[in-house]
């Protein structure tokens, strides 16, 4: 499998700074102006990518009251599939605009695709990359028809198990397709932190060989912060211009600000994480000099037998190691020292 691939140019992998994705999702609060507000919001805040989602509540449910198809809790609660859906839905006639807004403003633009016809408009818009949804990872034929296309497949993981990720992996690759990311995610709106379980993230890669990340429903920005160091190499995180303005997903959802600071810290993280080293930085060396080495720290005579009176471990760090100071107690001095003076083997019969 492809431990690295690009999506509209840019470089994604282990070696690379992390690809934050910023998901519009209903956000835009059935205004085009809104949504092209976000888009500028999202580049602003050094964001790589903006996500959309692309869909028709007739697809993917059915105008239905009865059970099961009303929400009882959660932030949702009260709303029937088809009317949630309806709501958040962003108007395909936007698509085309956002997509050509995103690039004057150097932010990829793709989607989540909820059924093949929109991965074939999609497609025919020149999404550059196509992202699975915890919810439709299960539907192995959209999967497949969206894998067909030969773009990058990012596919998050919420509410499935280690054998339902191996399908959905392998129907990717049956379809030639290599390029392929899996997102670490708890599917629930707000995910407590506390759920998280980020070690999750490396046993990911190595379950699968494959670029991993974190799709990230917990408020605040700590938890993707810490899925960096854990090896996360794309982070998606849902954002609105502002909570206080309401909105389905809202609640949780990153401000302009946060995002901001959610891009720098992932980036410092990534910096931070750096590669496995036991050998002395260059920011280190200035420091050498204040080790802890052996000093004479009594003017000390020839004949004078060695105490800790004489020599101690101290500070700076230009003597010998202190690690020799029981080798060095008991023995004779071999001539006149100053007080202050770095101890050496020299000093000493």
């Amino acid at each position: 499998m492809s431990r690295s691939f690009s999506i509209a140019g840019r470089a994604i992998g282990a070696d690379q700074p992390p690809f934050i994705i910023a998901e519009m999702s209903a956000n835009h609060n059935g205004d085009l102006n809104r949504a092209m507000a976000l888009l500028e919001a999202a580049a602003a805040a050094g964001a790589d990518a903006v996500k959309l989602q692309t869909l028709k509540p007739d697809a993917i449910t059915i105008d239905y009251d009865g059970p099961g198809f009303v929400i009882t809790d959660g932030p949702w609660a009260g709303y029937s599939l088809f009317k949630l859906y309806q709501e958040a839905q962003t108007p395909w006639e936007w698509h085309d605009p956002l997509f050509k807004r995103g690039k004057e403003l150097g932010l990829i633009v793709f989607s989540s695709p909820f059924d093949k016809q929109a991965v074939d408009f999609l497609d025919g818009l020149g999404a550059p990359a196509f992202k699975i949804a915890s919810f439709e990872m299960a539907d192995t034929d959209l999967v497949a028809h969206a894998a067909k296309k030969g773009k990058p497949m990012i596919v998050s993981t919420g509410l499935s198990s280690l054998g339902d990720m191996a399908l959905t992996v392998d129907c990717i690759h049956k379809t030639g397709n290599r390029d392929v990311a899996l997102l670490h995610c708890i599917s629930s709106y707000p995910a407590p932190s506390e759920d998280a379980n980020l070690a999750t993230i490396p046993h990911l890669a190595q379950a699968f060989d494959t670029l991993v990340g974190l799709s990230d429903h917990t408020q605040g920005t700590a938890v993707s912060v810490a899925a960096i160091a854990l090896g996360a190499c794309i982070i998606e995180k849902h954002f609105t211009l502002a909570r206080a303005d309401g909105g389905l997903d809202s609640a949780f959802s990153l401000e302009p600000h946060e995002l901001s600071a959610l891009v720098a810290d992932c980036r410092a993280a990534w910096t931070a994480r750096g590669h496995v080293s036991y050998a002395l930085e260059e920011c280190e060396k200035g420091n050498l000099a204040f080790r802890r080495s052996l000093y004479v720290v009594e003017d000390m005579q020839p004949g004078d037998v060695i105490t800790e009176d004489l020599v101690r471990s101290i500070r700076p760090g230009f003597g010998l190691e202190p690690r020799f100071l029981p080798q060095v107690l008991g023995k004779t001095a071999r001539r006149a020292v100053a007080r202050g003076t770095p101890f050496d083997w020299s000093m000493v019969d």
